[in-house]
């Protein structure tokens, strides 16, 4: 079984596959595919709904820990690619 992770903008429960994880590097959230970069990751459905969701609840903010805005425009333009496909 998989490791199950909680989506910081729904808050539904799901397994790590089906989410993506985020991390913050230089003040951007990036999208981290392969879960493998280095520092806190948050984790969220890789759909524009939840990425909002999360956005307005200021989740990525706490669940990162970092303080001040972050700028979230590499990983909306990450899952409008995503989305294309």
């Amino acid at each position: 079984m998989d490791a199950v992770r909680t989506c910081v903008g729904c808050r539904a429960r799901a397994e790590r596959d089906v989410l993506l994880r985020v991390v913050v590097d230089g003040g951007q959230l990036i999208a981290d595919d392969r879960a493998v970069l280095p520092g806190r990751g948050a984790w969220v459905h890789p759909t524009a709904k939840c990425l909002s969701q999360a956005v307005q609840r200021r989740a990525f903010v706490r669940a990162l820990k970092v303080s001040g805005q972050l700028d979230t425009t590499p990983l909306e333009n990450r899952l409008k690619t995503l989305m294309d496909k």
